[in-house]
């Protein structure tokens, strides 16, 4: 190292370097306005479709069933809405596909709306069928002169890709928030943490760039004498042809007499590139209640953490969500009669509390010894058929209530002494 390296590293200390530095991004040849992550464009960036495949594919995978709390709880299956809500909500889509529709809507915009077909008319005991909505087409006003017939009302404005316009009203409609302030709209996670989103795009686009560029540093081409503009750009274009891609990695370049290449070395080290990659990672996955286990990071996971974490992500992810959908689905789609009857809707959670094999039978075993489990409904859940005689409730003899505990032995006592 010369004496001016030595003394520059001295009085000039190096900077910190960030990938939320819009100079540096463009310096590094990344165009920062050519990004845009607002809803589906969001898609492109691996951690947001990674978080977003696993949120969704979650809420597919969980049947949503009808319930009526009438001597206990009792599973609905002869209602028109059950096989609508468990099978085929409209002739497009399995209820698997709606649901991984409205979760991504839900998620990318902040809310997901579906209209309600009622098919003959609204006065219809019977929905037709339920179709989920371009939620970027969708907005929502206040009602104020009653133009609906509810005066304070919401009006919700769709326009499809025709740009024809239908005003629909709160009856018309699910409307699922994500997150909100009001109530009323919900807000988009990836609107509010925009610049969070751009900067992992950002380093996308960079090691992009570095690839197709055959790994070459940047640098500058230094020349003794004078060069007009035209020669300077074609003495760039030649040996940027010559020089980058990946067809000319690792070859060889020639210059010219009185030309030297100097290079603006910049490591990925320097830049703590690998750092700030895994924080942003981590902040996305936080963004939208993932586990970093869930996207493939094992560092810190053993298999009880894991199994903890899961359960973590049901409870501290889904649980508020699942309520939400419940909620609503219940609210519009049932009647007031139904309601009053303790109709209502349910996802059942099952599919992702499930053990391991043992775990889960030494669980259905306590249910069965302790009375509140019946043979028959552990087998169901199982999918296996029922058996004769597993209708009925058991319990061990071993154990009784404690205000009786000690009244056999009197009893016995009794009976010794009129012998």
């Amino acid at each position: 190292m010369s004496w001016y390296e030595k003394l520059k590293n001295i009085i000039m200390p190096k900077a910190e370097l960030s990938m939320e530095d819009e100079e540096f991004l463009e310096f590094l040849g990344v165009d920062v306005t050519a990004i845009d992550v607002r809803g589906k464009n969001a898609l492109r960036e691996a951690t947001v479709f990674a978080c977003l495949k696993i949120r969704s594919d979650t809420m597919s995978k969980l049947p949503l069933k009808l319930y009526q709390k009438k001597d206990g709880v009792q599973t609905i299956k002869d209602h028109p809405l059950s096989n609508l809500l468990s099978l085929r909500p409209n002739p497009y889509m399995s209820a698997s596909n709606y649901w991984n529709s409205i979760e991504n809507q839900k998620n990318l915009y902040g809310n997901a709306y579906v209209y309600i077909d009622y098919g003959v008319g609204r006065k219809s005991a019977e929905i037709a069928a339920l179709y989920p909505l371009d939620s970027s087409r969708v907005k929502i006003y206040v009602d104020d002169v009653g133009l609906l017939g509810l005066k304070n009302g919401l009006i919700y404005v769709y326009k499809d890709k025709n740009n024809v316009e239908y005003k629909l009203g709160s009856d018309d409609l699910l409307h699922y928030r994500g997150m909100t302030l009001d109530g009323i709209a919900g807000l988009s996670v990836l609107e509010y943490n925009k610049i969070i989103i751009e900067n992992a795009k950002s380093s996308q686009t960079y090691v992009n760039n570095f690839f197709r560029g055959g790994m070459q540093s940047k640098g500058i081409i230094q020349y003794v004498g004078d060069l007009d503009t035209k020669a300077k750009e074609t003495f760039r274009t030649r040996f940027e042809d010559m020089s980058s891609g990946l067809k000319n990695a690792h070859r060889i370049s020639l210059l010219p007499i009185g030309y030297q290449f100097q290079p603006i070395s910049l490591s990925m080290t320097d830049a703590q590139f690998i750092e700030n990659t895994e924080l942003t990672i981590r902040q996305i996955a936080a963004m939208f209640g993932v586990k970093m286990h869930q996207l493939g990071d094992l560092s810190k996971a053993t298999y009880s953490n894991i199994t903890e974490q899961q359960k973590q992500y049901y409870v501290d992810t889904l649980q508020s969500d699942l309520t939400m959908y419940e909620q609503e689905t219940t609210y519009k789609l049932l009647l007031s009669e139904e309601l009053k009857k303790g109709y209502y809707c349910k996802f059942n959670t099952d599919v992702i509390l499930r053990s391991d094999i043992k775990t889960r039978f030494e669980a259905y075993r306590i249910g069965i010894q302790s009375g509140f489990y019946k043979i028959n409904e552990v087998r169901e859940k199982e999918e296996m058929v029922t058996a004769e005689g597993g209708d009925r409730l058991y319990f061990n003899g071993n154990m009784i209530p404690v205000d009786m505990a000690g009244q056999q032995y009197v009893k016995g006592g009794e009976n010794n002494s009129k012998k």
